[in-house]
């Protein structure tokens, strides 16, 4: 459903398919779509007028159209569909909040239900229009403030690797200073070769963007592991 110019548009649609069109996956509106037409009440089946869509879209083109409502509009869903979606997308961002992050003192990661515990206890709940990701980094910025439990983001492994410069050494020394302060300040480690290739193994994830602006077109960043955990051991 989508409103324009005081006026709603509907389109009738496979709910499932419209989230893989807005992802890309799926391309063919007839995959898509239940009936190929823009309605302005789908269950009384009342059919938009050439008038309103060139009045509300500046177009009758139904498939400019359909596409536009598609991406823009807002999901109409039963009250079963609603809760089965909601409960895919929390189960989705529980997983990712499991996999990115620790318990800072055990170095281990906090299983799905204790995590929805906590969650439940700040009053986070997931929502229907935002990527389960999104949502997953707002509840983990949430869960790190709060500290409802004890829970920290894990380290990044990464490795980078500088060009030699023999023109340029001072620029080297300049590049490795301000990498090596940007992981000394997440506890990082790093070593320097006499061939200027410098590698970090240990970074806070938030750190990542910089060091990516920092070594382009000086060396490679390459990504050796997303979540630093320690599998051994008790929890």
């Amino acid at each position: 459903r989508l409103k324009k110019e005081r006026k709603r548009f509907e389109i009738a649609c496979y709910q499932n398919k419209v989230q893989d069109y807005r992802k890309g996956i799926e391309k063919d509106l007839d995959e898509v779509l239940q009936i190929h037409q823009v309605f302005i009440n789908v269950s009384k089946g009342l059919v938009a007028s050439k008038e309103d869509l060139i009045k509300c879209f500046g177009s009758n083109n139904v498939d400019d159209i359909i596409k536009e409502i598609l991406m823009k509009g807002e999901i109409q869903l039963s009250e079963k569909e609603r809760q089965l979606m909601l409960n895919k997308i929390n189960n989705e961002m529980l997983t990712i909040i499991s996999a990115k992050c620790i318990n800072p003192k055990s170095k281990k990661r906090y299983p799905p239900t204790m995590i929805h515990k906590a969650l439940v206890e700040l009053k986070f709940s997931p929502v229907l229009n935002k990527p389960a990701k999104i949502q997953a980094l707002d509840a983990i910025k949430l869960l790190c403030t709060k500290q409802i439990i004890p829970i920290v983001r894990a380290k990044m492994k990464v490795k980078v690797i500088l060009s030699n410069n023999a023109n340029d050494n001072s620029s080297d020394d300049d590049l490795i200073e301000k990498l090596t302060r940007l992981i000394a300040s997440d506890n990082g480690t790093a070593t320097k070769s006499a061939s200027v290739t410098t590698s970090w193994e240990l970074i806070d994830p938030i750190s990542y963007r910089d060091l990516v602006t920092l070594v382009k077109d000086r060396g490679t960043l390459q990504v050796l592991d997303m979540a630093v955990i320690d599998e051994g051991g008790k929890n």
